[in-house]
């Protein structure tokens, strides 16, 4: 009985698992979209966003089930009570690279972001990814947890969206108010979905070790 438990554990751990794979790949493509105006790629990422929610409702009835059938104490318990507030914050990682995406949409034909800080939102959707990937590596057991690592990545994050904040509040900022609302919008995207892998990470560390990292 323990061993189907502890594999029906292990499937839910891959879903999980899963749904990080797929919020990364739709952040990665959302920036492609918004670096390039590529429209195609956009309602790629928008279509997908549907399949996530899909997905994270099947891993969340999953996780309840083990809660309602199984019992689960301790370590255990934890880990599928990680599993069920992790899922909400991926889907809505998968969310805000939806939003990135619309901003394509809305503003075609012309770009989303003046070509002088393409660079920085091309670094800003790398650095999301690589966070978004270390969840799925974390969950899969590939990579062990870290919460400092993860804070750290979030913290170039904030420094990268500062730097265009900064960039459009200035006075002698030359590409009207259309193009400051894109800029703006793009920062909190990318900042939101960095604070949600950091609080996955916190999440999973403490399933690991029963202490919330600070």
């Amino acid at each position: 009985m323990r061993e189907a438990f502890h594999g029906e554990l292990t499937e839910l751990g891959e879903q999980l698992a899963a749904l990080s794979g797929r919020a990364s790949e739709a952040m990665r493509l959302a920036t492609q979209a918004v670096t390039t105006s590529d429209t195609g790629l956009a309602e790629q990422v928008i279509t997908a966003d549907s399949e996530l929610d899909a997905a994270r409702n099947e891993c969340e009835d999953h996780a309840q089930r083990l809660l309602a059938l199984q019992s689960p104490v301790a370590g255990d318990l934890r880990t599928i009570l990680a599993v069920l507030y992790c899922g909400v914050k991926i889907e809505r990682m998968g969310d805000l690279a939806a939003h990135v995406a619309n901003l394509v949409r809305h503003r075609h034909p012309e770009p989303v972001v003046p070509d002088e800080f393409t660079d920085t939102v091309r670094s800003l959707g790398e650095l999301t990814v690589s966070m978004a990937d270390r969840l799925h590596d974390v969950i899969r057991g590939a990579d062990p947890a870290s919460f400092s690592a993860m804070d750290n990545s979030d913290d170039t994050v904030d420094a990268l969206c500062t730097r265009l904040g900064e960039a459009v509040r200035s006075e002698d900022w030359p590409h009207g108010v259309t193009a400051a609302i894109n800029i703006a919008l793009l920062t909190r995207y990318y900042e939101r979905f960095a604070d949600q892998a950091v609080s996955v990470i916190r999440r999973l560390e403490f399933a690991t070790t029963g202490t919330l990292p600070h």
